[in-house]
């Protein structure tokens, strides 16, 4: 049992380094569209989508 639980562990460990990056990039990508969209007077939810889902893109694209 404790040799599944370690490759299951090594496993996620292994995937979670794209996972990261594509997380951070989302982060970014969302507090910057945000700002932006703060400033300039427009929907902050909107701001915060795209630039989310831009930078979970370039996150995803950049680590490989």
């Amino acid at each position: 049992m404790k040799n599944i639980a370690t490759i299951v562990l090594a496993l996620a460990a292994g995937t979670s380094l794209t996972a990261c990056s594509t997380l951070r990039g989302g982060a970014i990508g969302a507090a910057g569209g945000a700002g932006v969209a703060a400033a300039t007077g427009g929907s902050v939810e909107r701001g915060a989508a795209v630039g989310g889902v831009g930078g979970a893109v370039v996150g995803t694209v950049a680590d490989d």
